[in-house]
């Protein structure tokens, strides 16, 4: 077939498509980091230090208190060394309920890092909770850096001094907004690094990328939990309670994976203010860096307009995509059957995408997520030999050629596939192919190579004959 596409012009992108091998690139070793925790009483300004750092707006920030509340991490660099930056909810004394949990992020943070950034408002002083944090902090035996937050001017220098009370040492003045004395508050982090981990170390990359999508309050920071074992990040029956994206490194059925707890997308991002907003980009963000997304839905509640938006985000995204119906165990069979046929009836378009019916309260049926993931990202790569893909097509076409329009009837000349994750095809046609007979070549590739749990792209490229 592809001979005859010498009778057509083709542009030097059409020629270049023809002959791109889509070779994947040599895998690259990750370097293990080390890890610097920002604690703190709420809205010290340990997020917008965050963002100074890294010098730009990454973590969430809002002139309210307890807008953080799990521990989230982000690469930085500082003097040509890199290291992992932890930012964390404010801690505060005898907490309860939510911000007690917001707490025991920040003393896990404090357990898991090298060195700790202890933020103090320099413009009200060490308070109580300031004095508990120091013993804390004490007690965990790390070095800590003294961060006076807030000291715009000269001025301010002043009532940095007072902290000296606190027992940490040198207090740093810095003004997180101006960014004023950041440079030798990073100085100090570095000098406080142990030297074995300014060496470099490093360990095997290549874990696959999970993000865990759905709309709010539907089970997502609870499964991750559930998958570590361990409280990784705050769930409270408050919706939206998770803010900024949380990843984590957990091993399921041998091998370790990469997963990532977003916030949950609200039905109209765009009218979203505050740190809802920004939490919502960072959701985006979040799924464009991810390979396979796990879009959880509440099986206990009807299927949303909300829902099919979320998982068609996914597709528009071109990752691949497992649905985890979760809440499984408390559905009675009149419940399971109606869900069934909301399923069929709403995520017609999404047919191919494997489904995992699980608790993530008690674990129930988690067995069966690493097979779903397993099946979908395998989709993802695909490649199909090209010699296989025109013969195919070619018997379609013989079968069920494009119906005839206007007198004439386009013609498939040739089809080749570019690119994987998502696989993408394009056919070069000597007419326009409907919509309808492009969903019906989608689903004829499907039916003979599978793609199960991966989008499938298909551009159609109309070439006329050369003038002779």
């Amino acid at each position: 077939m592809r001979a005859g596409l010498e009778e057509y012009e083709l542009s030097e992108e059409d020629l270049a498509l023809l002959g791109a091998d889509g070779e994947a690139g040599p895998e690259v070793a990750e370097e293990l980091l080390p890890v610097v925790a920002v604690v703190g009483r709420p809205n010290v300004g340990k997020s917008s230090l965050v963002n100074r750092v890294l010098g730009r707006r990454e973590a969430v920030v809002q002139d309210v208190p307890g807008i953080t509340r799990d521990r989230v991490s982000y690469a930085a660099e500082w003097a040509g060394q890199r290291f992992t930056l932890v930012d964390t909810g404010g801690w505060e004394k005898d907490a309860a309920g939510l911000d007690a949990r917001v707490a025991a992020q920040a003393e896990a943070a404090v357990a898991l890092a090298d060195v700790v950034v202890l933020v103090v408002d320099a413009t009200v002083g060490a308070t109580a909770t300031d004095e508990a944090v120091v013993r804390l902090l004490r007690r965990s035996g790390k070095p800590v850096v003294l961060a006076a937050n807030k000291v715009d001017d000269q001025r301010g220098e002043a009532d940095a001094a007072l902290l000296w009370s606190l027992g940490l040492g040198e207090p740093w003045p810095v003004s997180s907004v101006h960014g004023r004395g950041s440079g030798d508050l990073l100085d100090a982090v570095l000098a406080a690094l142990p030297d074995e981990l300014l060496a470099s170390r490093q360990r095997p990359s290549g874990l696959r990328r999970v993000a865990l999508l759905g709309r709010p309050n539907v089970g997502k920071s609870s499964l991750l939990n559930k998958l570590t074992g361990s409280d990784r990040v705050v769930v409270d029956a408050t919706a939206g309670t998770t803010r900024d994206p949380v990843d984590e490194v957990v091993e399921l059925a041998g091998r370790e994976w990469q997963f990532v707890d977003t916030a949950g997308i609200r039905r109209r991002t765009h009218q979203a203010s505050g740190a809802d907003f920004y939490a919502s980009l960072r959701t985006q963000a979040a799924l464009e860096k991810a390979e396979v997304a796990v879009v959880l839905v509440d099986g206990s509640e009807v299927l949303t307009e909300q829902d099919v938006r979320i998982i068609s985000t996914v597709v528009e995204a071109g990752r691949a995509l497992v649905l985890a119906v979760n809440k499984w165990d408390l559905l009675d069979e009149e419940r399971r059957h109606y869900l069934e046929r909301e399923l069929e009836r709403e995520l017609v378009q999404v047919r191919w995408a494997p489904r995992v019916n699980l608790s993530a309260l008690t674990g129930r049926h988690l067995e069966r997520l690493v097979p779903a993931l397993d099946v979908a990202l395998e989709s993802w790569g695909t490649r199909v030999p090209t010699g296989r893909l025109n013969s195919f097509l070619g018997q379609v076409v013989s079968e069920h050629p494009h119906p005839v329009r206007g007198g004439k009837q386009p013609r498939i000349l040739f089809a080749t596939q570019p690119s994987t994750q998502p696989p993408r095809f394009v056919v070069f046609a000597s007419g326009f192919l409907e919509a309808g007979y492009r969903r019906f070549l989608e689903r004829r590739l499907r039916e003979e190579f599978g793609f199960e749990g991966s989008p499938v792209e298909l551009g159609v490229r109309v070439r006329e004959r050369r003038r002779r």
